[in-house]
């Protein structure tokens, strides 16, 4: 369906966010006539998201600017088992310490996309350990397990394809699915929760929670989920050469941030311009007709401006022009210290690339200086041995690395 009357459903389909819902005219009636209460779960599986976890965050964003309330619900209790959706293994368990300080690092990134607060619209963030954590196993088995069916669960894909590939489910995370189910039952309870969002992974456990919500007597439920993203060469969002693009500030700089997304591919811009960003869609259509390199200097502005403030943004947008444009040494790349002994005395261009966060390993390193990929103060390197001493140190105090054009950091003794 694509004449949503209502304006939320409208925004997220002109915008790319709709891959399946329950049933489109019900849930489109639904915003069109009443405030909707909206959730998405998030599993504290690290103190930080990621950006493969932004177009979730999106959503939540969308749902409260046209004029509904956002429900982010923190897995405190499901983290405690793991979702085994789409997993190719079980996930480590962890301790209740574990969880909370992530959740707590998770927390951090809401409050740029969304206000909290005791109005009837505002913002809740919930944590489902509230209910889960003191459940009777027995009680919770007859009222709530018996409307499950083992036959139906095993045809969900996210069941399925684990089964067919021969690897092992646990009863632990069978489990997942029918707490996933009452949390969507409780949040209705509690809060008035009518729709459950989520990736299209998600579809198998959103539908049992409305299936039980049915049984258990509560209002009209209903389902709605986002593509799996991917870039057109198919990588996965959230993903780089140099591992996760952590949304957190305390694991990646905004500079990194504004790169990643400075580095999109030709082809996504558009569609990343329309679920990342707030820009509106006349704008975002001629913002791509343009000059593309343009567009995407845009795409990181907005999307870094977001979550960690304009001024970051503006800041890591102008280092990147002083770099690549100009050539010139910005001193808010990336830095990284080293001790005026470990200078002294000579650091190993692998450790320097290493503890520049520019290769994850020696190896990587090696290979980039292999492909010719590695540079020290613009000069080529393609000794993987040698070594670099305060002699290479330039005016500004600094030794700059890089791999390949886009990607470069500082070492600074200190």
């Amino acid at each position: 369906m694509s004449n949503f009357k209502s304006e939320f459903l409208r925004t997220l389909h002109e915008r790319g966010f709709i891959h399946q819902t329950s049933d489109d005219a019900g849930l489109d009636e639904l915003f069109a006539t009443e405030t909707v209460t909206a959730y998405i779960g998030f599993d504290p599986t690290a103190s930080s998201l990621h950006v493969g976890s932004l177009i979730q965050i999106m959503m939540l964003h969308w749902l409260e600017r046209t004029g509904h309330r956002a429900v982010a619900l923190m897995g405190g209790g499901t983290g405690m088992v793991g979702d085994p959706s789409f997993k190719d293994e079980a996930r480590k368990l962890m301790t209740p310490e574990t969880i909370q300080t992530n959740i707590d690092g998770i927390k951090q990134v809401f409050a740029n996309y969304l206000t909290f607060g005791p109005g009837p619209k505002d913002a809740l963030m919930v944590n489902n350990a509230e209910w889960l954590m003191p459940l009777n196993y027995l009680e919770f088995l007859r009222d709530v397990g018996q409307h499950f069916s083992i036959n139906r669960m095993l045809s969900f894909d996210s069941v399925k394809q684990r089964l067919d590939r021969e690897q092992s489910l646990s009863f632990l995370e069978f489990n997942y699915m029918i707490l996933q189910a009452y949390d969507f039952v409780e949040l209705n309870k509690r809060y008035g929760v009518r729709l459950q969002m989520g990736g299209s992974d998600q579809w198998g456990n959103i539908v049992n929670g409305i299936d039980l919500g049915h049984r258990l007597g509560t209002p009209q439920l209903y389902a709605l989920t986002s593509p799996l993203l991917t870039t057109s060469s198919g990588a996965k969002m959230g993903k780089s050469l140099n591992g996760a693009i952590w949304l957190n500030a305390d694991l990646l700089s905004a500079y990194d941030f504004w790169q990643y997304w400075r580095n999109t591919e030709d082809a996504d811009v558009e569609r990343f311009l329309k679920l990342y960003t707030t820009l509106p869609l006349d704008e975002i259509a001629r913002q791509v007709s343009g000059d593309i390199n343009e567009a995407k200097k845009r795409l990181a502005t907005e999307v870094t401006a977001m979550i960690r403030g304009r001024a970051a943004a503006e800041e890591a947008a102008e280092t990147a022009r002083a770099t690549f444009e100009t050539g010139a040494i910005d001193l808010s790349l990336p830095t990284a210290t080293v001790t005026h002994a470990e200078l002294a005395n000579g650091l190993g261009i692998l450790a320097a690339l290493v503890t520049a966060g520019l290769a994850a390993s020696n190896g990587e390193a090696r290979r980039h200086i292999q492909s010719g990929a590695v540079r020290v103060n613009d000069a080529l390197i393609e000794d993987d041995k040698l070594m670099i001493g305060d002699n290479a140190l330039l005016p500004e105090g600094v030794i700059k690395l890089s791999v390949g054009k886009k990607r470069h950091a500082l070492i600074k003794p200190a």
